[in-house]
């Protein structure tokens, strides 16, 4: 009986040890040391560089060196003032909405509608529109966010404030 059972243990440890292993290329939350290192202090924005606030980051990676993160732009007193308010970096292709952004550098602004945001994407180094995504109002978020994105098969979800959208990331 004690044979088995200790088998059973190893059996169990082995097939955790497994699933870990698996998971290990999915993402994940990106770490506030890992948000530093990938979030720049100021953010190539057309042809200036704004500031930007390290606190509001949230970023996922895949733990092998690729990641999506976004940050709030402190943009009083530039031309990017009312128009851009992140800046969002990616390494892996993404789909939103109807539209792709390919590995790179991105701003985002966004217009306040009646019960959702209509959120635009540009290039960070022309300010060139890329496309934009209805926010919508997200019931289940309970707390107020600058930025956030959910890692996907958690929720795959970007808020901003109260509003969400769905993303994918592509190969």
């Amino acid at each position: 009986m004690k044979w088995s059972f200790a088998f059973l243990l190893l059996f169990a440890a082995g097939i955790f040890s497994l699933a870990q292993e698996a998971r290990s290329g999915a993402w994940r939350v990106a770490t506030e040391a890992e948000l530093k290192a990938m979030i720049p202090a100021r953010a190539p924005v057309i042809q200036e560089r704004i500031e930007t606030e390290l606190r509001t980051a949230s970023g996922i990676t895949d733990g092998k060196g690729k990641y999506v993160a976004g940050v709030v732009l402190i943009t009083a007193g530039y031309s990017a003032e009312g128009k851009y308010s992140h800046f969002f970096l990616a390494q892996a292709p993404l789909k939103i909405g109807d539209f792709q952004l390919s590995p790179g550098e991105y701003l985002i602004g966004w217009k306040h509608n009646e019960d959702s945001l209509t959120v635009n994407f540009y290039e960070a180094a022309s300010g060139k529109f890329l496309g934009s995504v209805e926010a919508v109002r997200n019931a289940s978020i309970t707390r107020v966010e600058s930025f956030r994105i959910w890692p996907p098969g958690d929720k795959s979800l970007i808020q901003i404030g109260r509003f969400t959208f769905a993303y994918q990331i592509g190969n």
